[in-house]
């Protein structure tokens, strides 16, 4: 086992990955910007080293930076969190170089599936369902039309280095496509300095639905089930909740099927996530995998009483897993509670918390990094808190967090609590009919705030 491991990170999963060091006995090392000097995460490492400004590619993002606070503090493995370097296989790669276990993939199997294009293929060649679309990227406006046209409107094009919604563009109809093709491009040079582009049916009304998958050295791998990720604003996440209220035991059995086989396909190693769309008629078919632990993995830990960052460092230690799938025990639900102002288009809304009440009792779990007297800073991702609550069943689950939300209380900063207060309330929420496109037609009420 390890004994001292550098979290690449901040924020919530920084502490949270502290947490489970401290309970396995290993011994943590936070780096942290000057913005986040008065972070929990850096008050609760056993060591701390401050890398640099605030803008992440002069901190969070510098990989020369971090080695040196892996060489000076003497840190023999590195968990890169989620965002970040998480999915950056340069970074693994060094890590390995310097003899640092990086705690998640290898860079091989990073690169198989950070590139949508080659992830596809590898799904196609080992029998995973997959969206119709290009094979590979499509080389100019020429094809995209003549392709969308064989395909049949709507299509979406996506961009091959993508993520976060950057570089993807719906299109319904023939005259419209040109425009979003040069669109697109232009959006995805500039976020990820690569305009490569692919093209796939549009599916109407889908599910996104995932997969948690863990496999160890030894060619084992599992799954823990899925979780229902459909209400999402801009393709952000907002609402994740498992089991998902779409599935059957026999959709869950294909489903989990299929994902154990796309972690094999690639000897996978670590905790992973195998993401789905499904459409109205309950066919699924792959969207493409998260080669790291997920904003969303307590919803995971909750309904199936484990502790997922304690089996990703195990896995790293050379340590197999159990062999058995996961089903889940109870239902549960997380809320992200982000800095952002709801009633002005979620504008960001950074500052000084001046007052802070987390909502407790059983079967709630709040994971944040923030306290009264703590100032958001404003260039990193605007999500202060996680609410997650469990369960009996679905109806129970939300009449508890319902309660938990009235609890929650922040001041001097806005958040999405309004939001999520107005959506539990929702009649199609409450009864599990919603898709990826339901926050396009949900309307919040600016009457009420509170």
């Amino acid at each position: 086992m390890f004994n001292k491991i550098l979290i690449a990170n901040r924020g919530e999963i920084a502490l949270r990955i502290i947490r489970t060091c401290k309970e396995m006995g290993i011994k943590t090392v936070a780096i942290y910007s000057t913005a986040d000097r008065e972070s929990l995460h850096v008050r609760f490492a056993d060591e701390a080293v401050c890398i640099g400004p605030p803008p992440s590619s002069q901190s969070y993002l510098s990989i020369p930076k971090i080695m040196a606070a892996v060489e000076i503090t003497n840190a023999d493995a590195v968990h890169p969190g989620y965002g970040f370097l998480a999915e950056n296989a340069e970074f693994a790669e060094i890590c390995t170089s310097y003899k640092v276990k990086f705690i998640g993939p290898t860079p091989e199997q990073i690169r198989k599936m950070g590139d949508k294009i080659t992830a596809k293929e590898t799904m196609i060649a080992n029998g995973v369902p997959v969206v119709p679309g290009s094979d590979g990227l499509i080389k100019d406006f020429n094809e995209a039309k003549e392709l969308a046209i064989k395909i049949g409107y709507p299509v979406i094009l996506k961009a091959t280095a993508g993520g976060g919604g950057k570089g993807m563009r719906i299109v319904w109809k023939d005259e419209d496509i040109e425009t979003n093709w040069n669109n697109a491009r232009t959006e995805a040079k500039a976020a990820f300095g690569n305009d490569g582009m692919y093209m796939e049916k549009y599916i109407e009304e889908p599910r996104h639905i995932e997969f948690q998958i863990v496999g160890d050295q030894f060619g084992k791998v599992v799954h823990l089930s899925e979780r229902d990720c459909s209400i999402q604003r801009r393709h952000q996440k907002l609402v994740e909740e498992s089991p998902s209220p779409f599935m059957t035991p026999e959709l869950r059995e294909k489903m989990g099927d299929a994902a154990i086989k796309a972690g094999k396909s690639i000897n996978y190693e670590g905790v992973g996530t195998i993401e789905f769309l499904v459409d109205k008629y309950r066919n699924f078919y792959f969207m493409e995998m998260n080669t790291r632990i997920q904003v969303e993995h307590p919803v995971t830990e909750e309904v199936i009483d484990h502790d997922l960052i304690k089996e990703q460092i195990k896995v790293a230690a050379g340590i197999p897993i159990s062999g058995k799938n996961y089903y889940p025990k109870m239902h549960a639900i997380e809320i992200r509670i982000n800095a952002e102002d709801v009633f002005a288009d979620f504008r960001p809304s950074p500052g000084k918390i001046t007052s802070l009440h987390t909502s407790k009792g059983h079967g709630v779990r709040v994971d944040t990094h923030v306290y009264a007297g703590y100032t958001v800073p404003p260039y990193y991702d605007s999500m202060i808190a996680k609410l997650i609550c469990k369960a009996q069943t679905r109806e129970e689950c939300i009449t508890k967090l319902e309660r938990a939300i009235d609890e929650f209380i922040v001041e001097g900063i806005k958040t999405t609590l309004p939001f999520h207060k107005q959506l539990m309330k929702n009649k199609d929420f409450r009864e599990g009919n919603f898709h990826t496109g339901f926050l396009n037609t949900f309307k919040l009420d600016p009457n009420i705030k509170d």
